[in-house]
């Protein structure tokens, strides 16, 4: 909590609200009625993870908005959900890209691994295919809602 300073607060309300509020507002023109829109939210929203304070509120508004706007955009049949993925197998977790020793992000890894009842990371793959999903009319009756992929690591 010590570390965080106005700036880096304000860059990160900036990019994950501020930006994804004016990216869908520059968007609804050029969207075509019954269409969809996905937002990537996080399961820090829902976690009280140390060190993710300000991310999680930001996630946590930007999981609001799909609520709130989908109320504005429904006339037109457009859809807004969240997609919040939990641990993914993404390269965040090299050592180099956390600034962290090998043995440090192992440990991290563990952590995680015991948390999550299904006892393994999920792949893009299926993150991926839960936003086709999403944006197909295959989830036509599907508003304003939050899809958690996480292994269970937040609901059990």
């Amino acid at each position: 909590l010590e570390e965080i300073d106005e700036t880096i607060y304000d860059q990160t309300f900036d990019i994950n609200v501020k930006g994804v509020f004016f990216t869908i507002q520059s968007l609804l023109p050029l969207l075509n009625d019954n269409g969809s829109i996905i937002l990537n939210g996080s399961i820090a929203a829902h976690v009280g993870m140390p060190n993710s304070n300000v991310y999680a509120a930001s996630k946590a508004a930007v999981i609001s908005f799909a609520k709130t706007l989908s109320a504005e955009t429904i006339k037109r049949g457009i859809r807004i959900n969240t997609l919040s993925p939990g641990p993914i197998n993404t390269p965040l977790y090299q050592p180099e890209k956390m600034g962290m020793a090998q043995e440090a992000v192992g440990l991290m890894a563990q952590g995680i691994l015991a948390r999550t009842p299904m006892n393994r990371f999920g792949s893009p793959d299926e993150v991926a295919k839960l936003a086709v999903f999403l944006a197909s009319d295959d989830s036509s009756f599907i508003i304003g809602e939050e899809i958690i992929i996480d292994g269970g690591m937040i609901t059990m």
